[in-house]
């Protein structure tokens, strides 16, 4: 195990969600320790997450979160809202964000499902990793499955 240093790695994380805690899991099997924002304990600000949707490449509509959130009652599925808005809308109900985001030096991504995550990990998996359901994600070799 290498020393503690500050990691590359943000996962903005909800431990009540099992993509959040998988897609957590899967970066610790690569050796890694990441910095975990539990962004409804602490959200980010509308310029970090205006930075998050630029680096991943995708609206705020796209990173709303529908199931489980107030997103019907406020009537967010309407194309009046602007970007803007949404982003007002999340930051005053952080539910709505998407989950997990992961930022490395490979690149940010909205990990679902939570495998999408190796994709920008810098180092590979350490060992064979199994979902909380069950299902195989990365063999004993440390590859995807």
């Amino acid at each position: 195990m290498r020393e503690k240093n500050v990691s590359q790695i943000t996962i903005y994380h909800n431990p009540a969600c099992g993509t959040s805690r998988n897609t957590l899991a899967l970066i610790r099997n690569s050796g890694e320790e990441p910095e975990v924002i539990e962004y409804l304990k602490s959200p980010p600000t509308k310029a970090r997450l205006q930075e998050l949707l630029a680096a991943m490449k995708i609206s705020a509509r796209e990173l709303l979160r529908e199931k489980g959130t107030p997103y019907a009652e406020l009537g967010l599925a309407e194309p009046k809202w602007t970007e803007d808005q949404l982003l007002d809308c999340m930051l005053q109900h952080p539910i709505l964000i998407n989950r997990p985001v992961v930022v490395t030096p490979l690149g940010t991504r909205l990990c679902r499902p939570s495998e999408a995550v190796l994709d920008i990990l810098p180092q590979p998996q350490q060992q064979a990793f199994n979902k909380e359901d069950g299902e195989a994600v990365v063999n004993a070799q440390g590859q995807r499955v």
